[in-house]
């Protein structure tokens, strides 16, 4: 990972003062790099001892800071992991452009590496994200979001940024087609359960610990699961107070729609969801040679769900 965070520092260098600015805050304001720490851990579990996984995470981090960029724009989100947001910061005008920087960086840097199969499933992976980002855009506010649609959101904004980069480790380590639709399949559901737990967080979680207001969620309308559970399951009181303060953004509900959270049970479905994705994404790698590389691949099955952060 230090290796990693040396690319990340070269590749983040523009002449543009803003640029390297805006980049360096919001790459160095913390975060897990568990995207980035995939690649090295299916590559190393395949016998890779190249260079080249360094520079496929890296591309990893920038298209999903990049993400996170935009996203916080879209969101009006002024706190992440606990420091202000970079537009909260900078302005939007200048987190979607260096978000815009980021992408195209990862692109000239997928180039570099003249692998056809790499810019494919990288390239496939960013306008999949895309699609998520405008997909959950359409969902904010429409209370008639079920299960489905929400999970179909979460596999293409958040799980498939890690389905390719367990698959990118795959590829280096010159896998066998088998082995690597295992790693993407774990990626895949590996970063579904991640994200379960973070809408679990939005209702449950810490500020100090998550790093982001709780109720955000809610604020901005997104039907995530414990909600689209509370109005499956929950009375018809409950149900109606969850569809309006998601028709309105209801971060003045937030008090009676957590009550409802709590009486139906919904934060421990969603967990027990999560565990079902993550217990698919360790069954994933069955196929995998034992290593300590595959042990720490399952050690973030767990971690995945029990976190609180």
């Amino acid at each position: 990972m230090q290796a990693v965070d040396a690319v990340i520092r070269t590749r983040l260098h523009s002449e543009v003062v803003l640029v390297r600015q805006v980049a360096e805050y919001i790459i160095q304001s913390g975060g897990k790099r568990l995207r980035p720490a995939l690649v090295l851990l299916s590559a190393g579990a395949l016998g890779y001892r190249g260079t080249q996984q360094h520079e496929l995470a890296a591309i990893i981090e920038f298209i999903h800071t990049a993400t996170l960029l935009h996203d916080d724009v879209v969101d009006e989100s002024n706190l992440r992991r606990g420091r202000e947001t970079a537009n909260a910061l900078f302005g939007n005008a200048a987190s979607v452009l260096v978000g815009d920087f980021l992408y195209s960086r990862a692109f000239q840097m997928m180039v570099e590496i003249n692998d056809m199969r790499i810019m494919r499933v990288l390239s496939d992976a960013t306008n999949i994200i895309a699609e998520g980002e405008v997909l959950q855009l359409m969902n904010c506010h429409d209370a008639d979001v079920d299960e489905e649609r929400y999970l179909q959101v979460i596999r293409y904004k958040t799980a498939k940024l890690f389905e390719a980069a367990a698959q990118l480790g795959a590829i280096i380590g010159r896998s066998s087609r088998d082995i690597e639709r295992g790693l993407s399949e774990y990626g895949m559901h590996l970063g579904t359960a991640f994200q379960l737990i973070d809408d679990v967080l939005d209702y449950s979680g810490a500020e100090m610990e998550t790093g982001k207001h709780l109720g955000d969620d809610l604020a901005e309308g997104k039907p995530t699961l414990p909600l689209i559970y509370v109005m499956q399951y929950g009375s018809p009181e409950q149900a109606a107070c969850v569809r309006e303060a998601i028709k309105n953004g209801g971060g003045e509900e937030f008090p009676a729609v957590l009550a409802a959270i709590r009486a139906t049970g919904a934060l421990e479905h969603s967990r027990q969801c999560a565990l079902a994705e993550a217990n698919r994404a360790r069954a994933a790698l069955e196929a995998l040679p034992a290593s300590t590389y595959k042990d720490s691949l399952l050690e973030l099955c767990s971690f995945a769900v029990a976190r609180s952060f």
